[in-house]
């Protein structure tokens, strides 16, 4: 992370998933990275489905570390509680669909809530968090997987708006959605056709495409290799 500048500090958020757990490893294997802080369930108790726990983390590594340079949320799911993503409308349930939502919109936004007052104020800072092309409105030419699409657009809007309002108190903040592509983890395995990255490549690509973000880029939703994501 060469465009934070000398010592840095970060943490990430879901860091015994297959993507979560490959960038805590290559940041820790960086002489600029002072700090990383692990955080995930299995491990440190961090529950997206219970904000106190959330608030918790947060006030926790203020009071160990201060402020945080990189905040990476790599927490996410295509598959809850054993129920796999829809084929078709007739498939749709409420409940299911909640969970989605629950997981991957609503867990990253209280996130954001209480993850981005760790940003520094007078220098830059990223936030970021995973989304998936899929959730890409402009870009859905196949339909189907109705929950966890509509929850990924949610996602990303939730980071477009908090994105302008961490602005008015951090300029050089960075806010963003991030597609890692396919990787090769336990999330993409019973749907994964083709190719897939391993985990270690995909931290790195992902860190790179954060080094070369500038803070007019805030808001905005990007894949592996660099390139905007249409909404």
């Amino acid at each position: 992370m060469d465009s934070l500048g000398g010592a840095y500090k970060a943490t990430i958020i879901g860091s015994t998933g297959g993507i979560g757990h490959a960038l805590a490893d290559v940041l820790e294997e960086d002489p600029n990275c002072a700090v990383v802080v692990r955080l995930s369930r299995s491990q440190t108790g961090f529950d997206l489905g219970d904000e106190a726990s959330i608030e918790r983390a947060a006030a926790g590594i203020k009071d160990a570390h201060g402020d945080m340079d990189l905040v990476f949320d790599a927490t996410g799911a295509l598959e809850i509680d054993g129920t796999g993503p829809e084929k078709s409308l007739r498939a749709i349930d409420p409940a299911v669909m909640a969970r989605q939502f629950a997981v991957n919109a609503i867990g990253p936004a209280l996130i954001l809530k209480h993850f981005s007052p760790l940003m520094p104020r007078a220098r830059r800072a990223l936030l970021a968090t995973l989304s998936a092309r899929v959730g890409s409105i402009g870009d859905n030419r196949l339909g189907g997987w109705i929950s966890y699409r509509a929850a990924k657009a949610a996602l990303n809007q939730i980071v477009k708006t908090a994105s302008i309002e961490i602005a008015r108190t951090h300029p050089q903040a960075i806010v963003t959605a991030l597609h890692p592509g396919t990787v090769a983890t336990a999330l993409t395995a019973p749907f994964r056709h083709g190719e897939a990255i391993a985990p270690i490549d995909a931290a790195r690509q992902l860190l790179g495409v954060l080094d070369h973000l500038q803070s007019a880029s805030t808001g905005g939703f990007f894949a592996y290799d660099g390139q905007a994501v249409d909404w």
